[in-house]
């Protein structure tokens, strides 16, 4: 960021541009108050922790180590309980145990939860048998339930929002500081689907062999293995509601910059990409790592500029791109976004999320995606990025440890009809804990293979 960029900079400046996907209040003075409330709560995140994550991107772009971005499409308040989230905090870690088995690389594990309570939509509004409402854009803006009371945004959800946050950062924290994540007992993480699963014998031994490497290295060093008993856990959000990213923004004095401290990475959703827009002008200035979401409908000139506006000084580990463009037009489109961002001689880190653009509607209307679709944008990605020279260097997953039917395929077959068994998710559909290992599976078992000789 150039001395010019910092001085006409502010928390407040992207309110001089169009900001779209953002909620109409009806009362701005009780949206000023909720906001002014929550400027003066502390922050989730410590600057310390932005830095850290940064520099593990940074060597995630140099191949040394693999971000695992994963969680919910979106998080609801009343789904803020220790069950849930102790189901979720371990399929992540048991996705990780399989990832840093297979590819023999340390995971970075960011979690899409602790803040991702916004949505964006397609429409302002929504029909249902002649009543028009506004539509439902997330537990922190506003209800799913079709009423007007429902659906009238709410700026005391902010707060809400904020205090779930902050309730469940704070449980993974204690759930990880107190010897959850240990990879000295993955058994702790079992989520009860190993008795009948077809994974049990390929998790099995990878339990297993992870255990007898910690032995070797106990009788080795004479001690145990620190980074074995607790592991580093981030935070990820859609930076979609900028007043409440706004008012979660600090000035670090020891540093001189603005960081974000409602999360350790936040990213920017294609809808709210426009170089000219709110969204962009705000992340700009902060000093997250930031992620930005990109696909086929962006050109190569919109994404050079994102890559200089928000990394003008080409700073390692500060700018993630995460490509979504479903398994049919991935092959058309990635590689000229690669040879793009190449041109400008700036370095990123390139994330697949293969979910967004394999999403479809099944004849009885039930949102879906089919996991071998999931499998081969994820496989073609790896493909595409080695052909070009370039690098995958993670993977962007929603998903959930519950045990929910919302994707088809995976190692039970899951077909259209069993989809109403427990589908459960208000906005876009998630694999279930074995789908999401099952995945995991495929990028260690494909990492074994470009291995061998």
């Amino acid at each position: 960021m150039t001395s010019l960029d910092t001085l006409a900079w502010h928390p407040a400046s992207w309110q001089t541009r169009k900001a779209l996907q953002q909620p109409h209040y009806n009362d701005p003075v009780a949206l000023a108050d909720a906001v002014s409330q929550l400027s003066r709560l502390p922050p989730l995140v410590v600057s310390w922790e932005v830095e850290a994550l940064r520099e593990r991107l940074a060597a995630a772009q140099r191949g040394e180590q693999f971000l695992l971005q994963a969680g919910d499409c979106a998080e609801s308040f009343a789904e803020c309980e220790s069950d849930r989230i102790a189901k979720q905090l371990k399929v992540i870690l048991q996705l990780s145990l399989v990832l840093l088995h297979g590819l023999k690389r340390p995971v970075i594990r960011v979690g899409r939860m602790a803040g991702q309570y916004a949505k964006p939509r397609s429409a302002d509004t929504e029909t249902r048998d002649g009543l028009t409402l506004p539509c439902y854009r997330g537990d922190t803006v506003n209800r799913p339930e079709f009423t007007p009371e429902a659906r009238e945004p709410d700026p005391q959800l902010l707060l809400r929002g904020y205090e779930r946050a902050a309730l469940t950062l704070n449980f993974v924290r204690a759930l990880i500081d107190g010897g959850f994540a240990d990879l000295h007992h993955p058994e702790y993480w079992d989520l009860g689907f190993l008795n009948h699963s077809p994974l049990q014998e390929a998790y099995g031994r990878i339990v297993r062999d992870i255990g007898d490497a910690l032995d070797f290295f106990h009788a080795l060093s004479g001690g145990p293995v620190h980074e074995a008993q607790r592991v580093d856990f981030y935070s990820s959000h859609e930076g979609l509601h900028l007043q409440y990213e706004q008012a979660q923004t600090r000035f670090i004095p020891r540093a001189q910059r603005w960081y974000n401290l409602s999360t350790h990475l936040p990213w920017i959703g294609m809808r709210t990409a426009q170089l000219d827009g709110a969204h962009v002008e705000y992340f700009r200035g902060i000093a997250n790592p930031i992620g930005v979401k990109v696909g086929a409908a962006m050109d190569d000139n919109w994404l050079q500029q994102l890559v200089t506006t928000l990394n003008p000084n080409n700073q390692p580990g500060r700018l993630t791109l995460i490509h979504r463009f479903g398994a049919r037009d991935i092959e058309k489109h990635l590689p000229r976004l690669i040879q793009a961002v190449r041109s400008t001689g700036h370095s990123v880190l390139w994330v697949c999320d293969p979910m967004h653009g394999n999403t479809e509607t099944t004849v009885g209307g039930i949102k879906t995606r089919r996991l071998e679709n999931i499998q081969s944008e994820l496989e073609q990605a790896f493909q595409i990025h080695a052909a070009q020279g370039s690098r995958l260097g993670g993977v962007h997953l929603e998903m959930t440890g519950e045990d929910v039917t919302e994707c088809t395929g995976g190692a039970r077959g899951l077909s259209d009809t069993d989809l109403a068994r427990a589908y459960r998710t208000q906005v876009d559909p998630r694999l279930n804990y074995e789908q999401a290992l099952e995945l995991g599976m495929m990028i260690a078992e494909r990492s074994k293979k470009v291995r061998a000789p």
